[in-house]
């Protein structure tokens, strides 16, 4: 089995709770997004703190900024989310022969 980087990197980057927090966050924002200003005061977070785990999530290819006026705005990339999911989702249910099954036979 193999894991791609990308998507290791991806749920590395929510494997924290602040970075959780703050994707769950501009999962439920949508499209449009939130301002760095607009995440700290929902979550409370220290500035400084909050850019470290905002570099992290971007750096994973999991939120997307862009520059507006004096504002920073994070959005989710939804399409890498879905690609994310559709990885987890893609052998769900599968089956599995357990171990100690095969060695039976």
């Amino acid at each position: 089995m193999s894991i791609s980087s990308p998507t290791a990197r991806s749920l590395a980057a929510l494997g924290h709770d602040a970075r959780l927090a703050i994707f769950r966050l501009l999962v439920k924002a949508g499209p449009d997004g939130l301002t760095v200003g607009e995440i700290r005061g929902e979550l409370d977070l220290a500035a400084s703190t909050l850019a470290h785990h905002l570099r992290t999530l971007v750096d994973a290819g999991l939120v997307a900024q862009e520059k507006q006026g004096r504002d920073v705005v994070s959005r989710v990339d939804f399409v890498e989310m879905n690609r994310v999911l559709d990885f987890l989702k893609s052998e769900c249910c599968t089956g599995v022969t357990p171990r100690r099954t095969e060695a039976m036979v």
